[in-house]
């Protein structure tokens, strides 16, 4: 339930460039990095989160401010924001390392990601920062944010609906399907806009959504519920299809997703991983 109220109080209060630091480059260094310094599945999800809500605001702030100074001269906004994008672009990789880093804190795994490493890692691609400057760095998130820091994450909701599904009696081989769906998840963030974009055309039966259309599927792209639903539905139909139909009763259950959504899902994920029309 509380997971359930807390992701519809942020679809409900969802921002326009929701989505926007989700590219499968930012998302695929994020996940490497997490590899290389051997974090746990959940720091990785973390981390994309903490860097896609931070960016969104700083960038909301960055375009306010400069707006405020300048003032009816569209040249001068033109030239004002080109500087905040040149601000932004020059300490992105550094954002990127300290959400891993406070990623990583909030983790109870036994690994955490050091000044140390994180500098030895940005001194690899040339970059010269100090000890102050990735303190500052840390600071910056944290104030952006505001200290709200500890988001829930798909993972989180996706691990729960397997507990409430093996609680409520559902027979299914529970470690094969765990690592299936982290496997599905990853799959997922990597291939967000096809996945999507196949969902959306689904829905609306139509090949050429209007603006209008996609600003409006912005919350379903938003939707961890609905993400760990149809993971889970994915994972399910692919190592035991036998049990497929009752876990979709189930989760619609749980949720209130309706079963025609959850198989709209599943078959935009088959449809990615096979590149061809799914079963």
């Amino acid at each position: 339930m509380h997971l359930a109220a807390e992701n519809e109080q942020y679809l409900s209060a969802l921002p326009e460039l929701a989505g926007s630091f989700k590219d499968t480059r930012i998302v695929e260094f994020i996940f490497l990095l997490s590899e290389q310094w051997r974090l746990d599945q959940s720091a990785r999800y973390h981390a994309v989160e903490l860097l896609e809500r931070f960016m969104i605001k700083q960038v909301e702030q960055m375009w306010e401010t400069s707006r405020g100074s300048v003032k009816g001269d569209a040249q001068g906004q033109g030239s004002s924001w080109s500087s905040v994008r040149d601000r932004i672009v020059n300490t992105f990789v550094l954002r990127l390392v300290s959400c891993v880093q406070l990623a990583s804190k909030l983790s109870l795994h036994y690994s955490r990601v050091t000044s140390d490493t994180a500098l030895k890692f940005l001194q690899s691609l040339k970059y010269s920062y100090s000890k102050q400057e990735l303190l500052e760095s840390e600071l910056a998130v944290l104030n952006t944010l505001q200290f709200h820091i500890n988001v829930s994450t798909p993972l989180a909701y996706l691990e729960l609906l397997l507990e409430v599904l093996g609680h409520n009696g559902c027979l299914l081989p529970a470690k094969p399907l765990h690592q299936m769906c982290v496997q599905l998840l990853d799959f997922c963030y990597l291939a967000r806009e096809t996945i999507y974009d196949t969902l959306l055309k689904i829905t609306i039966e139509n090949s050429t959504p209007s603006k209008l259309q996609l600003a409006k599927f912005l919350t379903v792209k938003e939707d961890s519920m609905l993400l760990a639903v149809g993971i889970i539905s994915t994972g399910v139909f692919i190592l035991s299809p036998g049990c497929w139909e009752q876990v979709v009763e189930h989760l619609n259950c749980i949720t209130g997703i309706t079963p025609q959504s959850i198989l709209e899902f599943s078959y935009a994920v088959l449809r990615r991983i096979l590149g061809s029309p799914a079963p």
